[in-house]
This record gives C-alpha cells, sequence and structure tokens, in this order.
C-alpha cells in the first residue's frame, strides 16, 4: 500500500556504503569515530548506533550527555564521547560509562571531583586549533597538566573549521600546524605520547594525511561530502516524503494560507501537504523559495509554510490526493538542494526534522 502519511526513510543500505567509503579513505590501523548526535543527523540515534556497531566502528559521539544515555539504555556498547558536557553531567557520565570531553578548567574541575573514587576515568581533552568554540590553548598546557594530577586522557583532539573549503587551505593548514605543536607542547608535559584525533568528515577527504590515530565522520556517514566530486561515492541515508491531502482550485485573486501570504495572479490548482515549520520545514522555504518533486516534476511552496501544513502550486502537474511528494531523497532532490533554495546547508534541514515524523527503515 502507497504511504499516506509523512515519513523519513532511513536506508542502512546507503549508511553501510557510505561508511565503506570514509574506511577506504583511511589507513587499517586508524581508528574511526561515528558522529551520532541530533539523532544521528535527523534520522534516528539508536537504529544507525546498532548499525554502526554492527559494522565494528570504534567510536561513537553525541553532543550531550542525555543523548549517550539513551543509546546505552537501548544496549550500546561501543565507547561513546560527549563533546559538550555540562557542569551537572558528571554523575551521570560516570554511571552510563561515558567518556566526556573535558574542555575548560570549570569543566575539568568538576569531573575530578567526581571522579575521587573511580580509579581509571575515560574522558578525552579539547584543544582550540583556530575555531574558537570549545578548547583548551596551547598556553593553558602547563596549568593543564598540573591540574590533571597524573591523569591520562584516552585521546587529545581539535576540530577544523573550514576544511571543505578549497579557498581556505591555508586557515586549515595553520590549524593542523597549530595541533602538532599542541600534540608536541602536551606530551613533552604530560611525559609520555597520547592518542589524538582530528579530521572531520571533509578533513578526511580533503586533508587524509593528517588522520593520527582515529577520524571523526559525521556528515559524511549520511551521504554529504561537502563537494560535487563526492556524489558519486556518498548517498543521502534518509528521504523525506509525503502526500497530498487535498487539492483546491484558486481563482484569480484568492490568497492562500496565513497573511495572505499567495494571491493568485491566475486561476490556480494548489495542493496541501501533511507537513509544516513544527516538522523541520521552516517559513523560508515559503514563498515560492523551496520547491517539491510531485510526479517527477518540481513545483513550488507557496504562501507561508504553517506548523503542520503547507501549500504547493500544481497547475502544471497532473495528479490526484493521496499522490506522493518528495521533499528531499537520495535520487532525484538532496537535502543540500532542497536547503539552497532557502540560502542554508544540508545540516540544518536534516537535524532540523521532527521526531513525531515516523521513521521507516530500508534494510
Amino acid at each position: 500500500m502507497v504511504n499516506q502519511e509523512t515519513v523519513i526513510e532511513i536506508n542502512l543500505v546507503n549508511l553501510k556504503k557510505n561508511l565503506a567509503f570514509i574506511r577506504s579513505k583511511v589507513k587499517k590501523k586508524t581508528l574511526i569515530m561515528a558522529v551520532v548526535k541530533a539523532s544521528a543527523y535527523g534520522s534516528d540515534s539508536v537504529i544507525i548506533s546498532k548499525k554502526l556497531e554492527k559494522e565494528k566502528v570504534n567510536y561513537l559521539a553525541v553532543a550531550y550527555t542525555s543523548e549517550g544515555i539513551e543509546l546505552r539504555n537501548e544496549g550500546i556498547k561501543t565507547p561513546i564521547l560527549v563533546l559538550h558536557p555540562q557542569i551537572n553531567d558528571f554523575n551521570k557520565i560516570i554511571e552510563y560509562d561515558l567518556e566526556p570531553s573535558i574542555y575548560s578548567f570549570r569543566i575539568l574541575k568538576e569531573f575530578i571531583s567526581k571522579i575521587k573514587s573511580n580509579n581509571n576515568p575515560s574522558f578525552q581533552i579539547k584543544f582550540n586549533s583556530g575555531l574558537n568554540r570549545l578548547g583548551f590553548k596551547n598556553n593553558d598546557i602547563d596549568k593543564l597538566v598540573k591540574s590533571l594530577n597524573g591523569l591520562k586522557p584516552n585521546f587529545i583532539f581539535s576540530h577544523l573549521g573550514a576544511s571543505e573549503d578549497t579557498l581556505e587551505k591555508s586557515f586549515t593548514e595553520k590549524q593542523i600546524n597549530n595541533f602538532y605543536l599542541t600534540s608536541t607542547l602536551f606530551e613533552n608535559k604530560i611525559g609520555f605520547k597520547i592518542r589524538k584525533h582530528l579530521l572531520n568528515t571533509s578533513g578526511i577527504l580533503n586533508f587524509s594525511d593528517y588522520q593520527f590515530d582515529m577520524v571523526r565522520t559525521g556528515i559524511g556517514l549520511y551521504g554529504f561530502g561537502n563537494n560535487p566530486k563526492f556524489k558519486l561515492f556518498l548517498k543521502p541515508i534518509i528521504s523525506l516524503k509525503t502526500i497530498i491531502s487535498q487539492i483546491h482550485k484558486i481563482k484569480k485573486g484568492e490568497s492562500v494560507g496565513y497573511n495572505k501570504g499567495f494571491i493568485a495572479k491566475e486561476d490556480t490548482l494548489i495542493a496541501t501537504l501533511p507537513i509544516g515549520h513544527a516538522d523541520g520545514i521552516y517559513r523560508h522555504y515559503g514563498k515560492g523559495k523551496g520547491k517539491v518533486q510531485v510526479k517527477g516534476k518540481l513545483v513550488p511552496i507557496i504562501g507561508n509554510v504553517c506548523m503542520d501544513m503547507m501549500m504547493i502550486d500544481i497547475s502544471k502537474v497532473k495528479c490526484q490526493e493521496g499522490d506522493s511528494v518528495i521533499i528531499f531523497d537520495d535520487k532525484n532532490i538532496s537535502a543540500e538542494d532542497f536547503s539552497k533554495s532557502a540560502d542554508t546547508i544540508s545540516y540544518e534541514i536534516i537535524t532540523s526534522l521532527s521526531k513525531r515524523i515516523r521513521r521507516i527503515v530500508i534494510q
């Protein structure tokens, strides 16, 4: 039976192929950390993590502690890095065997206060090499090593800020060199070698000489490589599809939707879809900017996107109520293509998708 609601299809075949492509770009001894934060970039973190664990990735990464707890409660055993732990998280982090990123002296102090009864705490240290979001700087190293008081991190790491942009190659190289300097200073001060990771997906694809001991891949797993040349090898794992709920004939001069967001310049045939800004299709896709696919043709979203609905102009398409509508998929119009219509990026659209949308797994 043809689906009769808004759904997200999660293609695990594409996920496995994307992981294989990433693996083809790294050395056999290089570990792989799969980033599954934000519901695995809008899909489903549990479904994706279970598949990645089966495919033997070495680490998972989430943004917040609650995301890691959810995975542990679903039976995920793979080590999990919490990228942005907060001050009140450490009891839960220890209880659920999560690995926090320690990025400031405030966070380090709180972590140490909670691990006095734990002789072998797992943690990583984040250094700021130029992205200027989180992390210690090189002039913090003396105080940092003293504050660690003999504790040994599993890894030190940093994050590239523009590895996908060929025009910013010198900036990325400066970050890489800074991380080399950081590593040397830290290891000299602490007195032993430490494992490291730096590269994100674009770093793996564009700066593969700097793999260190592990690489991180997020957006690449979900089918995007930030460069058209990788579209042959990376396929989106999620498709967003809906249906036509109702069709209306609108006369010239009539309006559609809230605040008369669309005024018909001629007699127009419109369709209402059961998806709106509460589902992640925000208002900036309305008024003709965003386009969706009906019967193989692209048609514009008209008027203002509503909370639970939006309207499209189907005047040039032969269709009927109940017909399928593709917002984006892995074949016709990608999330990257769709997001460009509103001058944003694929990350934003896929991570904004509501959990109320039913997920369907394609094995």
